[in-house]
């Protein structure tokens, strides 16, 4: 074995180690993670006449319930016990992934929308909400279930979800925007939100985290079957096929500060900072803050570089903030209302874990209190009743 041979092969023990103590420590984070702390800050009350009080309203992807007609019988039991009126259904299809479908329920006076899916069915609804009342419940189904998560939603598929999905309390949250510049899709992909190839100059909402670089193209490389079968660690492993990758370089400019370039692996926005696993990446970044917290990471020293970085994203969950000088990774944070980006080459870009192509620029922006959602209140943890017979 040569000695090159030798330090990758101990770089990789290292790494391996790396990752095993941060899912310990990751176990940790999540057992103690605090709820969106200002969240209850703009509730919407039953009685402002502007808020709508017809039936709730599901919108449901159909190929990420398992059993829809056994969903649709839980929903209808739910709504029967909280003494609602019964429950309007619309379900997804290729053509129509959910925008649609959401606007005919607010059309027909829905007190709530239930996006009931992906994180690309709740992109969908919530972009036929803004700037409406009705507030958006979830019943997430999908591999990320990004916003759940950061709304501390649990993610079980059991009737607390829908209970919440019904009778919860409403929040407003901001939204995120992304206007690419010189997009073109990636291998004929439609946009998941809009049914239709990207095209230049449409804005792309995200309620989470958008992002550029290594994180999109992670996004890009997850297969569908894979994810069906092993949840959010499919990217786990679609980003380790990515880790030697080339890296972005930009010019990035906030607000009226002066312009920086930048050479680094990723640059994300956020609404808000928490991915799956418990995973903290963002620890400032709140989703009612009127705010949009941007974050560079970069990495060097190939694997080492990767634990190291690993290693500080785990600290930040723990509270744990400090640069080491020489370190083989960085990640720094910059807040503001607009972001503008020039990228050399053209690089993925995704929005929420969906994938919108490629892109050579950027304008972010962030709309303060764009959306109203539903969250906690009451807790019911009883299964799901037995579909209906035939």
């Amino acid at each position: 074995m040569t000695w090159e041979q030798a330090v990758s092969v101990v770089a990789l023990v290292l790494a391996l180690v790396a990752v095993v103590v941060g899912l310990v420590l990751l176990r940790r984070i999540s057992e103690r993670n605090q709820r969106v702390p200002s969240l209850g800050a703009g509730t919407v009350e039953a009685a402002d006449p502007t808020v709508p009080t017809g039936p709730p309203a599901f919108v449901v992807n159909p190929i990420k319930a398992s059993d829809p007609r056994r969903l649709r019988a839980a929903v209808e039991q739910v709504c029967a016990e909280a003494g609602l009126p019964e429950p309007l259904w619309y379900e997804t299809t290729v053509a129509d992934p959910g925008l649609g479908q959401a606007r005919d329920a607010v059309a027909a006076g829905a007190s709530v929308v239930v996006a009931a899916g992906g994180d690309g069915t709740v992109r969908a609804v919530a972009k036929a909400l803004i700037g409406t009342t009705t507030p958006m419940g979830l019943l997430p189904l999908g591999t990320g279930n990004l916003l759940a998560r950061n709304l501390d939603l649990p993610i079980d598929g059991t009737r607390s979800l829908i209970r919440t999905a019904v009778t919860g309390t409403d929040h407003p949250i901001d939204i995120g925007w992304v206007r690419p510049e010189r997009l073109r899709p990636t291998d004929g992909e439609v946009d998941p939100v809009d049914g239709a190839a990207p095209v230049d100059e449409d804005e792309h909402l995200f309620l989470v985290m958008a992002g550029v670089g290594f994180d999109a193209a992670m996004v890009a490389g997850a297969d569908d079957q894979l994810k069906a079968r092993m949840g959010w660690f499919a990217y786990f492993l679609a980003g380790a096929r990515h880790l030697h990758g080339r890296k972005v370089r930009l010019r990035m400019t906030v607000d009226e500060a002066p312009g920086q370039q930048l050479r680094l692996r990723s640059l994300l926005f956020a609404n808000c900072g928490r991915l799956p696993g418990g995973i903290v990446l963002l620890p400032d970044a709140e989703i009612n803050d009127g705010w949009l917290d941007i974050a560079a990471l970069d990495t060097r020293g190939g694997l080492f570089g990767w634990a190291s970085l690993f290693g500080q994203v785990v600290g930040q969950g723990l509270g744990i903030r400090r640069q080491l000088p020489n370190s083989p990774s960085t990640i720094e944070f910059w807040r503001g209302k607009q972001v503008r980006v020039l990228i050399e080459e053209p690089a993925h870009v995704q929005v929420d874990g969906d994938l919108i192509g490629e892109a050579i620029g950027l304008r972010v922006r962030v709309e303060p209190a764009g959306l109203y959602v539903r969250t906690n209140d009451a807790a019911d943890s009883r299964p799901l009743p037995p579909a209906p017979s035939s």
